[in-house]
């Protein structure tokens, strides 16, 4: 899938850091990954703030998607249950709405290994402010 012109743009210091990689983006389905190289705990694994930073990223690029250019959002709340670790490879994410309405959307992300295992689920909500029409 080819993103918008304007997801180009986009940037963040901590999605960078992270190695934040965004594939495909729109509200109904927004999907990336980070490696887990670099997002560790102490312990050698996947970090869970990781897992949350991740949730949140690609939850928040489906809320701006939604919204559009010229619209604003924020997260409001951001839920994760950790199923399980991984010590090394990638942890894909994929973001889809439970619900989107005129100032809140929630978004389920599912975030796996490259074999598919689940390792976190999480539940994102941001508020939609959209743009002002003239």
């Amino acid at each position: 899938m080819t993103l918008p012109e304007w997801a180009h743009e986009i940037s963040s210091a901590l999605d960078e850091k992270m190695g934040f990689e965004l594939f495909e983006l729109s509200a109904q389905r927004t999907t990336g990954r980070m490696p887990v190289a670099g997002n560790t705990q102490p312990f050698g694994f996947w970090h869970g703030g990781a897992s949350c930073v991740l949730a949140e990223t690609l939850a928040s690029m489906a809320a701006f998607a939604e919204v559009g250019p010229g619209g604003v959002i924020f997260g409001v709340d951001l839920n994760a249950t950790h199923h399980r670790s991984i010590r090394d490879g990638w942890v894909n994410g994929a973001a889809t709405p439970l619900y989107i309405g005129g100032r809140l959307g929630t978004w389920e992300v599912a975030i796996t290994n490259d074999a598919g295992d689940r390792l976190c689920t999480a539940r994102v909500t941001c508020a939609l402010q959209r743009p002002k029409r003239r």
